[in-house]
């Protein structure tokens, strides 16, 4: 009779208050995903293969072995507590140069910015060793996490860095980089871009960008393709004797952008064995609501101040952050979710497997949605993934193991071609 009494009591709870019984099952079950996750995080060595918090480094009072919040303004998506808050181990720190003239005294000047951004992070690894080493290889990065520390590699975004001189792909990968993102939003000397081209056609790399390819499978030099214009894109896959990489790029067939490949560009990359790093950028990940005013408001904006990610005045820094509040404020952006984000993956994974298809978020250079606004959520992703049934070994290969393999793809070749 008790029994049966407490049944028919549990029976009209679930009746007149449906709500906020399914709410407590929810929160309990992504709590449980969470712990999860963190279990799986242990055990893995997690990568993020895009970031630009190089250029956080170089304001001077920033310091990323402190924690910041991150919902301060100007507070940044990543520092080195906030990574091991998320269950993230190795991160790319790329040296970004924006586009500009191709002449000699800008190549000057745009190869001492990426000389100034890779010294930052190696200035920030010096000052903080016991938390964070810096890597090389797949194999730097598997130590550093035995040893209890978080991991930086280099990279450097835009091969407007090395403007005409080929043996500055030599020079910089002495210095520790490990990538090329061969372009930016507009065409360079290497290839053409993805937006903002000069021409109208897409004419993508030129005779000087092929041997940039070439030169870079020779050293270990890993090609990146986010950014590049879908010729461009084909030429590298074409002429690379290795698996190429997109950093930090989305499924164009979910999100129409072009800075986003399309399915049969996906198709190829997996056949030549590279691998897509999804991007955290809200506007690769969703198309956004029609807001008019939020588009106007932003682009009085960028005309005003240009690429302030390269300002290095507090002040004016400062101005400028409290100007995108503002912006944000009257005009809300609409993001999109870690949902939105997984089916990115979701889509990847059901096109050519799980082997082809990583992480690269670009955060403090866009990257952002809601729900993993910064490196302490990334664990949300994670659990996300284990609620549509993701293992523990599928979520080895999306936080790094597949793109370690086109690592130590990239170096193989390497070796062999110097052998020959």
């Amino acid at each position: 009779m008790k029994k049966a009494l407490g049944l028919f009591i549990l029976f009209l709870v679930f009746l007149f208050f449906p709500s906020a019984c399914s709410k407590k099952s929810v929160n309990l079950s992504q709590k449980g995903l969470e712990e999860q996750a963190k279990e799986i995080h242990r055990k893995i060595v997690s990568v993020d293969t895009h970031c630009d918090t190089a250029m956080m480094l170089l304001r001077g009072n920033w310091n990323p072995a402190e924690r910041h919040n991150p919902d301060l303004p100007d507070s940044g998506k990543i520092d080195l507590p906030r990574m091991r808050e998320g269950g993230l181990d190795a991160e790319f720190f790329a040296a970004f140069v924006a586009q500009g003239p191709r002449t000699d005294q800008s190549y000057a000047q745009t190869k001492k910015r990426a000389e100034e951004l890779i010294q930052a992070v190696k200035n920030m690894v010096e000052a903080n060793k016991t938390m964070i080493g810096l890597a090389f290889t797949p194999e730097d990065a598997y130590k550093l996490k035995r040893q209890g520390r978080l991991t930086a590699f280099l990279g450097i975004e835009n091969g407007y860095a090395i403007g005409k001189d080929l043996s500055l792909i030599k020079y910089f990968y002495e210095l520790g980089v490990r990538y090329i993102t061969l372009c930016h939003t507009a065409d360079n000397d290497i290839c053409d871009s993805s937006t903002d081209r000069t021409e109208p056609d897409d004419r993508g790399l030129s005779d000087f960008g092929k041997q940039v390819v070439l030169e870079c499978n020779r050293l270990g030099m890993i090609v990146d393709v986010s950014h590049a214009s879908d010729k461009t894109f084909y030429d590298v896959l074409a002429l690379s004797k290795a698996p190429i990489i997109a950093s930090h790029s989305s499924a164009r067939a979910i999100c129409d952008n072009p800075r986003n490949l399309t399915d049969e560009q996906i198709k190829a990359l997996a056949r030549k064995g590279g691998v897509i790093q999804i991007c955290f950028l809200s506007s690769y990940l969703k198309t956004p609501k029609a807001n008019p005013e939020r588009d106007k408001a932003m682009a009085e904006f960028r005309a005003k101040y240009g690429n302030w990610r390269n300002i290095q005045d507090e002040a004016q820094r400062q101005k400028i952050m409290e100007e995108v509040q503002e912006i944000n404020r009257k005009y809300p952006a609409d993001l999109a979710t870690v949902n939105d984000l997984v089916d990115h993956i979701d889509h990847v994974v059901k096109l050519v497997g799980i082997d082809y298809v990583g992480i690269g978020t670009d955060f403090d250079g866009g990257g952002g949605v809601l729900g993993c606004n910064d490196v302490s959520q990334m664990i949300k992703v994670t659990a996300e993934l284990l609620g549509r049934g993701y293992s523990g070994k599928d979520l080895e290969k999306i936080w790094g193991k597949n793109f370690f393999r086109v690592f130590h793809q990239v170096m193989a070749v390497s070796q062999k071609l110097k052998q020959s």
